[in-house]
């Protein structure tokens, strides 16, 4: 019984910023979407096994939670770095040169084939459809500033910006 509670207690202690969350929440299973998006914020991804801390602190089937987890674009079950960038590749800026961009940023942090993260969770490079602003194409959203008429050398001009930044902090 006492190996049973210590048990308890160190997946309490493992998922504190998680029970943290959940109250703020009153563990209230209406409320499950903002509390993912706390979760997501915390962790920058929704770990598997922080669902199933979720799904059984708020007395909901695993594959409720994870269905909505995987339903909505704006989770990922993926880690994702420090800084994101999001590349519009829609119509506009994808006439405009968004690829070179893509292949420009990928290159300049270091990602290997078919990785969207790098090792060191420093950075994500991934694609949307649209950021809506094709007037500014093409377009980067880095975390959550918007960047418009790129070009690949201001593109991994950003990421020198962060490394620098980085190496002062």
């Amino acid at each position: 019984m006492a190996a049973a509670a210590s048990n308890v207690s160190e997946k309490t202690r493992k998922f504190e910023k998680v029970c943290e969350i959940l109250d703020q929440y009153g563990h209230d299973s209406s409320k499950l979407i903002p509390i993912l998006q706390a979760v997501q914020e915390e962790y920058r991804y929704l770990p598997e096994e922080v669902l199933n801390f979720v799904a059984t602190s708020l007395a909901l089937p695993p594959a409720r939670v994870f269905g909505v987890a995987t339903f909505f674009a704006h989770f990922t079950l993926q880690p994702k770095g420090k800084h994101i960038f999001r590349l519009c590749d829609g119509t506009a800026c994808h006439v405009r040169g968004s690829i070179p961009i893509y292949d420009a940023l990928r290159k300049k942090v270091g990602l290997a084939a078919g990785k969207a993260t790098t090792d060191d969770l420093m950075f994500t490079v991934e694609t949307v459809s649209c950021l809506g602003a094709c007037g500014l194409a093409p377009a980067v959203v880095l975390n959550d500033e918007v960047h418009g008429l790129m070009t690949p050398d201001s593109a991994c001009a950003l990421v020198d910006e962060i490394l620098t930044k980085e190496a002062q902090a």
